[in-house]
């Protein structure tokens, strides 16, 4: 049997701390426990059951019939910091034993409470581990095409884009043209795919398709208008990093979004910036 994986095991003996499972053909000093809180009402020595085999606090195979959020076959996904030590920090993956996370398979600075994308691997001691590098257990598979809309988690910021897990399972990437400085590490939400690349990987906008996406950013213009008293000091001279700054998207979007709201007469266009009309 192998630890980080759910597999179906034969009860092997029955005993007052629980049962003791042992793979079909297995030895029965192999066999785990089944701690007796977990074992069913009627259970018999040859019975199947279908259990997740871990580590215990002293580092021995234990058995849960508990299913935990993450397993060796499973794709990443977001556990929730609980503790904190010098060495690493411990995740809640649904189980008695906390997963830890080690300082070194820390891609990012984590606090108490942070939801993080993590995926599960053995240590060179056996123990069960969690790690937020995630980038080679990604998958280049995925059954999307141009202008599928999907949903993923931002995994890692670089230079040249932001990196995401789509359905914490396949290779995406945000080009940095596209980021506007509006995605953070962690973040999960809807993208559209808007290249599927040889190698299966996916570039994807936070955007919708331009007539969509022009609906949303006049929408987004509004409001800060109206939070700001009815006058944003952005114009068709504004740089793009000014525009991504204050309403997180592209000068293009910005002008495309604005030409819209002029032909709507929503809005004044003054030479220090767009002042929303009365209604």
């Amino acid at each position: 049997m192998e630890v980080g994986r759910t597999q179906t095991l034969e009860v092997a003996r029955l005993a007052t701390m629980g049962i003791f499972l042992k793979e079909k053909e297995g030895k029965a000093e192999d066999a785990v426990l089944l701690p007796k809180n977990q074992v069913p009402e009627e259970v018999a020595v040859g019975q199947m059951l279908e259990v997740f085999v871990y580590k215990d606090s002293q580092d021995r195979a234990i058995a849960t019939r508990k299913t935990p959020r993450l397993t060796l076959d499973s794709p990443a996904a977001k556990l929730e910091v609980v503790d904190k030590t010098e060495f690493g920090a411990f995740l809640d993956w649904g189980l008695e034993k906390h997963l830890f996370l080690p300082y070194k398979q820390q891609t990012e600075k984590v606090k108490l409470g942070d939801q993080v994308l993590v995926s599960l691997y053995v240590d060179k001691s056996g123990r069960l581990c969690g790690t937020m590098d995630v980038y080679d257990l990604l998958r280049d598979d995925s059954p999307y095409k141009v202008d599928d809309m999907v949903e993923g988690t931002v995994h890692a910021l670089k230079d040249f884009g932001a990196l995401v897990a789509v359905d914490n399972l396949y290779h995406g990437m945000v080009p940095d043209r596209e980021v506007h400085g509006n995605l953070a590490y962690g973040e999960t939400r809807s993208f559209r795919v808007t290249k599927v690349r040889e190698d299966g990987k996916l570039d994807l906008s936070p955007q919708a398709k331009a007539h969509i996406q022009m609906d949303a950013d006049s929408k987004t213009i509004l409001e800060v208008l109206e939070h700001q008293d009815g006058f944003l000091a952005l114009t068709d001279q504004s740089s793009p990093e000014e525009v991504a700054r204050e309403l997180g998207m592209s000068k293009k979007a910005f002008k495309r979004a604005v030409g819209k709201l002029y032909k709507e007469k929503r809005i004044l266009l003054e030479d220090r910036g767009i002042r929303l009309v009365s209604p």
